[in-house]
């Protein structure tokens, strides 16, 4: 992917576990709900191919019937997404003796081999993301990406001195800058709660607060990745939900929701504006990857396990643009 990509993803757990993003863009690259078989054969261009893998359900764009996924999950639960680092992505030359995967096979390489983040370390420890394209006419995007299981998350950034890993204890992960500073900007925004504040503004002045929702004043509100990193954690950390499944998926939804974008308030170009092209939630424990796009705000799902999962090709699901409306009268 290419152009002004500016994205959430996020880990969220009620009674199940889910994991998902936000796709923003001021175009679309017709990408599909894309389950890729356990037999569909991941070639690689500098390793092995993989003939037999865990099956993979996600977003991707289909190229020459190879799947370039955006964010996927493994029939495991194993997650991940990748997002724009245009300023720090750094891709290295082949080096011997490492596992030399180019960035847009990064997510089948890894989610196709790995059933938890423990195994997914060991692989990290070992590979070299190299610069090769996977044509002319698809360049590499620069990404860094947010690796997930049901335990937790980390974070892999391919930066000029090498790949860095980062355990991530908020779930969340943007854009730019790296994320060792995101981590670091929460410090100056500690004060932010949930909680009716407290007036501290000087003693023996009677300041009251006069409306719900006044501990978080200072809460970003602006489209910068620094500032969505800083909304989408602390309303995901706070986030409240019922442990049904109705309510913890449409929850995942309201928390992509306080990040998303809409069309007119970033321009990319001429005639040109970004938007949340679509928002995705995965329940990683049953393999169920549900959606919402800018045109739909409908949620609708493709179940991996529907799926033969022997299967060689993979399958494909357009995206429902065209808004549903329930009249009720």
């Amino acid at each position: 992917m290419g152009g002004t990509c500016m994205c959430t993803a996020i880990t969220y757990t009620s009674g199940d576990h889910y994991f998902g993003r936000n796709l923003d863009l001021d175009h679309s690259y017709c990408e599909t709900v894309t389950v890729t078989p356990r037999r569909y054969p991941f070639v690689f261009r500098r390793a092995p191919a993989l003939k037999d893998h865990y099956a993979l359900i996600g977003m991707a764009y289909v190229a020459d019937g190879y799947p370039l996924y955006y964010d996927a999950t493994n029939e495991k639960g194993l997650s991940m997404a990748g997002l724009n680092f245009p300023a720090s992505a750094h891709y290295q030359p082949e080096q011997a003796g490492a596992d030399n995967i180019t960035p847009f096979e990064f997510i089948p390489w890894l989610l196709g081999q790995c059933a938890d983040l423990a195994e997914a370390r060991q692989l990290l420890s070992r590979i070299n993301l190299v610069n090769l394209p996977f044509s002319a006419q698809l360049p590499l995007s620069p990404l860094h990406w947010l690796i997930a299981d049901q335990s937790g998350a980390l974070v892999a950034e391919p930066l000029r001195e090498g790949l860095k890993i980062w355990d991530n204890p908020v779930g969340v992960l943007t854009n730019e800058p790296p994320f060792d500073y995101q981590l670091f900007h929460l410090n100056n925004h500690m004060q932010l709660t949930r909680e009716a504040p407290r007036s501290s503004f000087a003693p023996g002045l009677d300041l009251k607060p006069y409306c719900l929702g006044m501990g978080a004043m200072g809460l970003p509100g602006d489209l910068s990745s620094a500032s969505r990193f800083v909304r989408s954690a602390f309303t995901r950390l706070n986030s409240v939900s019922g442990p049904s499944e109705e309510e913890s998926v449409s929850q995942f939804f309201h928390i992509l929701g306080s990040v998303a974008q809409t069309r007119g308030c970033a321009r990319a170009g001429e005639d040109r504006y970004e938007i949340t092209v679509y928002s995705s939630c995965c329940n990683m424990d049953r393999g169920i990857y549900y959606y919402t796009t800018y045109g739909n705000r409908r949620i609708s799902a493709v179940d991996l396990h529907r799926e033969n999962l022997e299967g060689t090709a993979v399958v494909r699901y357009p995206l429902r643009q065209q808004q549903d409306i329930l009249f009720q009268n």
